[in-house]
């Protein structure tokens, strides 16, 4: 394993150093994996999803902590089941056995080394199916060069593009700088998107920007900058779905509004946006995050 390890980690852009063999970091995540769900899931992008449904993992634990976090019940670390490498290999060809399209990794960023030796053992096991690798886009290029020729769809957040919302909302001021350069090693790695017969991507990155409340502006401009840097290369999935937990504050306390999201998708039309993705609205449901039950694990 190289310097990248649990023994003294720097996957992410924290860049804790902690011994996470006796210890936990930011991530709240020791040297095992914890996971919460393994099932078959059908609300993410049509690509990714198709007719049968991506084969999703949800790791607890994060490096980011986002105060608007849907997915905090596993995000702070406190939801999930310790996994093995052969466990979670053995996991992905079940996921395969189902029928799932692909085997989509949720948050998997500080568990890295074990994900890739998990990739390696399902696929010298029988394992065909595309690898999707589901992130916040808060770790380095350097940690991502540990998945390379493992990984076949990258599906990253751009989450902000203002350093001071990212700290705000994230405690990450770096964030803009960091999931720019996450993101671009994600691209070399993997190239111009490639689609099945069935409409499945099977190679590309496609990039995420949720909608926040009063944010427009700022998601206009992280849109501006993946288009003037990638083109078509690359997809864009413009989402509406943010859903306000209990106790936010505002602006964070409401859903984005049918103005807001139609300013955003009407600005993608007009930069010249082919290659994106938007939501029909009424998204932002509750309904629509997953029970962290444990299933399939």
């Amino acid at each position: 394993m190289s310097d990248l390890s649990y023994k003294s980690c720097r996957l992410c852009a924290r860049n804790c150093g902690v011994d996470r063999r006796s210890k936990v970091g930011f991530c709240k995540a020791s040297d095992e994996m914890y996971i919460s769900r393994a099932a078959l899931h059908f609300w993410e992008e049509p690509p990714i999803s198709g007719s049968r449904g991506s084969g999703t993992v949800f790791f607890s634990g994060c490096s980011l902590s986002c105060v608007f976090c849907q997915n905090r019940e596993i995000s702070r670390g406190r939801n999930g089941k310790f996994v093995s490498v052969k466990r979670l290999s053995e996991i992905m060809l079940s996921l395969q056995e189902k029928g799932a399209h692909n085997i989509n990794l949720v948050t998997p960023t500080h568990y890295i080394p074990s994900v890739a030796e998990a990739i390696r053992l399902a696929k010298s096991n029988g394992l065909t199916i595309p690898i999707v690798y589901n992130t916040g886009s808060y770790e380095t290029p350097e940690a991502l060069r540990l998945l390379s020729g493992l990984v076949d769809v990258y599906l990253p957040d751009l989450k902000y593009f203002r350093a001071k919302t990212a700290e705000e909302y994230s405690k990450a001021a770096d964030y803009p700088t960091v999931a720019r350069a996450a993101i671009a090693e994600m691209v070399r790695q993997v190239g111009d998107p490639h689609f099945s017969e069935e409409g499945i991507m099977t190679k590309g990155v496609i990039v995420r920007i949720l909608l926040l409340p009063s944010r427009v502006a700022e998601a206009q401009l992280s849109l501006k900058y993946l288009l003037d840097t990638y083109g078509d290369s690359i997809y864009v999935s413009l989402m509406n779905q943010y859903t306000p937990m209990q106790g936010m504050r505002p602006p964070l306390n409401r859903p984005v509004t049918r103005d807001e999201y139609r300013r955003l998708t009407e600005y993608a039309e007009k930069i010249g946006l082919k290659n994106g993705f938007t939501q029909e609205f009424g998204t932002a449901k509750e309904s629509f995050i997953p029970p962290f039950d444990g299933e399939g694990l």
